[in-house]
């Protein structure tokens, strides 16, 4: 399946290697009123309540600290948190977090390849340009299927 005609996505979250113990998924569903997005991962750092979750311009989660990824997903040129790729937070319980939400910021076609990322902290949603969320500590690429 081309980008395009794909109405399904998965990304494989991952933190750090090697010593990272986070690891999760998200999947995506394109439907009529906008994507649906849901995301379960374990092993994150217990300390932090919410962990800020954003889908990234980069293509790759290569790199120590995620590099790569870039800055938060828009082509609509709007401050955060109005940023196309800016999704709710993650409620982190024991290490151990999900998300399930309806977006229509994005189609699936404009974020398949792109990165989502976790952040270290909670956002703040007002400071520029990323809501002073912390250090990427995890990621994984948007792929067809």
């Amino acid at each position: 399946m081309t980008p395009n005609t794909c109405s399904r996505a998965v990304a494989q979250i991952r933190g750090e290697e090697p010593a990272s113990e986070i690891r999760g998924e998200a999947r995506f569903l394109q439907r009529e009123d906008g994507v649906l997005v849901t995301v379960e991962v374990s092993g994150l750092p217990q300390d932090t309540p919410f962990l800020a979750l954003h889908i990234h311009e980069g293509r790759n989660c290569q790199g120590r600290g995620f590099p790569q990824t870039g800055g938060h997903y828009d082509r609509r040129n709007r401050p955060h948190p109005g940023h196309q790729g800016d999704l709710p937070p993650l409620l982190n319980a024991g290490g151990r977090a999900w998300l399930s939400v309806v977006t229509d910021r994005f189609t699936l076609p404009e974020v398949i390849g792109r990165t989502l990322v976790i952040h270290s902290g909670a956002d703040d949603f007002r400071s520029q340009p990323a809501g002073n969320a912390g250090t990427k500590i995890a990621c994984g690429v948007i792929r067809c299927g």
